[in-house]
């Protein structure tokens, strides 16, 4: 079994429900198990900034499915949740990238891991640092996630009945 790490992003609807219904679709394929989850968290949008704020999670699975057939299995569970092609960047249902795929590094034209924007993306390195155990590669998705902090706005997900934070209420 391997190690898996997926990421989930929404910016549509009840944002934090569709991100479980991703888990859910993934407890659900043969050969998997959610072996953990991060905690939520809430990110200013990369791109257009017209858009809603995203709800992010990381997901921890193990499963024997091959790095291609995790993708395929995430872009029907896209399509079945209702997500449809919309503008790059863009305002989405729901967003499941694959991360890593135990160590192993993937360049192919429609398969890249780990993927591509992964240090690029503090909403993405927060919830992985979350999950990934003690060792080099937490200590180098760490580091590169303080670079970013100045950057890329991403706080844990406000709480049942708590204010939200004034940064978020004014979209800095």
């Amino acid at each position: 079994m391997k190690e898996v790490y997926v990421g989930l992003g929404s910016n549509l609807g009840d944002r934090a429900a569709n991100l479980w219904e991703a888990v859910r679709f993934m407890t659900d394929l043969s050969d998997s198990t959610v072996h953990r989850i991060s905690r939520l968290y809430e990110s200013a949008p990369v791109g257009p900034q017209d858009q809603p704020w995203f709800a992010n999670a990381v997901v921890e699975l193990r499963t024997s499915f091959s790095p291609r057939e995790i993708l395929g299995a995430a872009k029907r569970t896209e399509s079945e949740m209702g997500r449809e092609k919309g503008e790059r960047w863009g305002p989405r249902l729901i967003d499941i990238d694959l991360l890593l795929y135990g160590d192993e590094k993937i360049r192919e034209v429609d398969l890249i891991v780990p993927h591509p924007e992964l240090m690029n993306r503090r909403f993405v390195l927060v919830p992985l640092v979350d999950l990934l155990p003690p060792g080099p590669l937490r200590e180098r998705m760490q580091a590169r996630e303080e670079e970013l902090r100045d950057e890329q706005c991403v706080q844990p997900w406000p709480r049942a009945g708590a204010r939200r934070d004034a940064r978020l209420e004014n979209g800095v």
